[in-house]
């Protein structure tokens, strides 16, 4: 149980300071922004995260289930529901265990409360702000969290976003039973390519590599980042292995007849891929992230340029 009696202190400014020469394009941008909640205190991976409130019923919890999902043992698996009506949203505790507060106040369960802007709601040990429709501090907020988790050089997401996400996917796919498979790859003898053809060229292959992937070979509900150097995972959300692998060879058969042509130099590059699913006996992503590395160094050690399945 958590102390619902402390007051929740003020622990975010009221507004936001932007360069003279964007401003007007974010306000642009804010006109046609939704109301939204952003989390401000709860799992560092998330801290910073903004979910659009554009339906009108959104479930805040423990569950996968939940729109708004946050994987904290404070918050009930159903725990507070935002109503969208009329342009206005409100508030409604679903008789959660550690009850649900405004601006410090506690909230009557099943009784909805208008949310006005910057209100911060306390749901167990996580607070939200509440920011609504048009303002500007939702563009800015979402901005500044995506620059957060993505890769600067390719412009997909990085390794804190992968480390943030990976674990929602296991989740859903241990508590609900959707397939869930992982793809590692790396790029073969990348060293040699930037002692042969220098950096420059090497971050060119980085961000062609993965434009390729994200723009011809993966769905919408996949999640692609970069985990550091050459090294590239894939989450396959509701895709079984053999699926997996299937993925996994037309994207290695992808990038070996891909032509990577730097000032005029033509770069013959190709992958070693590594995949594994999800098992029941699994306690958390990393494991799944394990076998699929060794699968992925199997692959490596069998001449490169091939895809290995962990058993």
């Amino acid at each position: 149980m958590v102390d619902d009696d402390d007051d929740v202190k003020d622990i975010s400014d009221k507004t936001s300071v932007l360069p003279s020469d964007t401003f007007k394009l974010r306000l642009a941008e804010a006109g046609q922004a939704p109301p939204a909640m952003v989390l401000l205190v709860g799992p560092a991976s998330s801290v910073g995260r903004q979910w659009p409130i554009e339906d009108p019923d959104i479930v805040i919890g423990r569950s996968p289930n939940a729109k708004i999902f946050v994987d904290d043992r404070s918050v009930s698996k159903f725990h507070a529901k935002l109503v969208l009506s009329g342009g206005d949203v409100s508030l409604m505790d679903l008789e959660s265990t550690n009850k649900t507060f405004v601006n410090g106040k506690l909230i009557p369960p099943l009784q909805p409360i208008k949310l006005q802007n910057n209100d911060q709601i306390k749901t167990g040990n996580i607070i939200f702000k509440f920011l609504e429709r048009g303002s500007i501090e939702t563009v800015a907020s979402a901005q500044a969290f995506d620059r957060a988790l993505t890769d600067a050089l390719t412009e997909i997401a990085n390794r804190g976003a992968l480390e943030a996400k990976a674990p929602e996917f296991f989740k859903r796919a241990s508590l609900l039973g959707f397939p869930l498979s992982l793809l590692i790859f790396d790029i073969d003898k990348f060293k040699l390519v930037n002692d042969t053809h220098g950096h420059p060229a090497g971050d060119y292959v980085l961000k062609e590599v993965a434009k390729v992937v994200k723009n011809k070979l993966i769905r919408g509900n996949d999640f692609f980042a970069r985990a550091g150097g050459e090294e590239f995972c894939l989450l396959l959300a509701g895709s079984e292995l053999k699926q997996a692998e299937e993925v996994a060879e037309r994207i290695r058969a992808t990038i070996e007849a891909q032509k990577f042509v730097f000032e005029g130099t033509h770069i013959p590059i190709t992958i070693s891929v590594g995949v594994a699913g999800y098992d029941p006996s699994d306690s958390n992503w990393t494991e799944i992230y394990e076998r699929a590395d060794k699968a992925l160094y199997h692959s490596k050690n069998s001449g490169r340029n091939c895809v290995s399945v962990s058993s």
